[in-house]
């Protein structure tokens, strides 16, 4: 186990109440030199569901800044964690100040604790000069008191991360509509996989919102990964084809650089694709041959954004 050590001593912070957690109280210090009492570990205590102790030594750590006194703050009990367990937490060390009745404090520091190192703390937390002088009051009647506060950080931080991807052939994809001229309200395709993502194409014979009963539209969905993340997003460049079965000169839109996201249910395509719906049936257009329609599209997946829970 590694110990963590602040080396910093107590700032110049007050306090006018008690710590939150924990508080301390030592009678006759003045006997911990003549015992010999080189380190004292208090009973433990209760913040944010964990057990914690404070760690004290008066004549600082193990031999090391002989004129301060060292305070660590240690989680008890870790051995009934689980594996890699890892708690942050916002601490501050408390000493009273017996002549104002006030607290000088540490600044809280935000530390995370774990199985490799759950202990931290300050090597030189107030000097012994500091600690004797009888105007700053903190060893009073020979008595001496300090604490501290323990507020658990918890752990809803959102982590994201970008990937752009080098795309040197577009994915691309043809389907084949029969009946077309029975299809009233809409044709969704199966989902088809470009770029490791999930997407679908939706064709409106009649036109949708208020392009309804005067143009044919058609739209790109995009409905997920095939990876489980918690969210994600991604851009895109495509290009949606009506084939012109006769003439091959294809009604065709190409967006660039667009970004999508399950989450929101979002689309982008024509509007109107055609502009009149008596021009998807004219014959001399190729558009409708045999009551079929083709669609294809070509798409790239240029960048994905990826986010999960920490």
């Amino acid at each position: 186990m590694r110990v963590a050590t602040l080396y910093s001593y107590i700032s110049k912070n007050i306090s006018g109440a008690p710590p939150a957690h924990f508080l301390s109280k030592i009678e006759s210090w003045s006997l911990l030199d003549k015992y010999g009492i080189k380190q004292y570990v208090t009973n433990d205590f209760l913040a944010g569901e964990y057990k914690w102790r404070l760690i004290f030594s008066p004549n600082g750590e193990s031999g090391k800044h002989s004129d301060y006194i060292s305070v660590y703050l240690a989680m008890s009990e870790t051995d009934s964690l689980p594996a890699n367990w890892e708690v942050t937490v916002v601490f501050s060390i408390f000493l009273f100040n017996q002549n104002t009745g006030n607290y000088r404090c540490s600044l809280g520091r935000t530390k995370r604790f774990q199985e490799i190192q759950h202990q931290w703390g300050f090597g030189k937390f107030i000097s012994k000069k500091t600690l004797h002088d009888p105007s700053k009051g903190c060893v009073l009647h020979d008595n001496f008191v300090f604490g501290a506060e323990v507020f658990v950080v918890n752990r809803e931080a959102i982590t994201e991360c970008l990937s752009l991807k080098v795309v040197e052939t577009p994915c691309e994809h043809d389907w084949k509509i029969s009946n077309f001229s029975k299809r009233n309200n809409i044709w969704n395709s199966k989902h088809f996989i470009a770029g490791d993502h999930k997407w679908k194409i939706s064709l409106h014979p009649k036109g949708k919102g208020n392009t309804a009963g005067r143009y044919v539209s058609i739209y790109l969905y995009y409905v997920g990964s095939c990876a489980s993340t918690l969210t994600e997003r991604v851009q895109a460049s495509f290009t949606l084809c009506i084939n012109d079965q006769v003439n091959q000169i294809h009604e065709k839109i190409t967006r660039t650089n667009e970004w999508f996201s399950a989450s929101s249910n979002n689309y982008l395509g024509w509007r109107f694709l055609i502009d009149e719906l008596d021009e998807i049936n004219d014959s001399k257009k190729g558009l409708i041959v045999n009551d079929c329609c083709i669609l294809n599209i070509e798409i790239s997946v240029q960048a994905v954004v990826r986010g999960s829970i920490r």
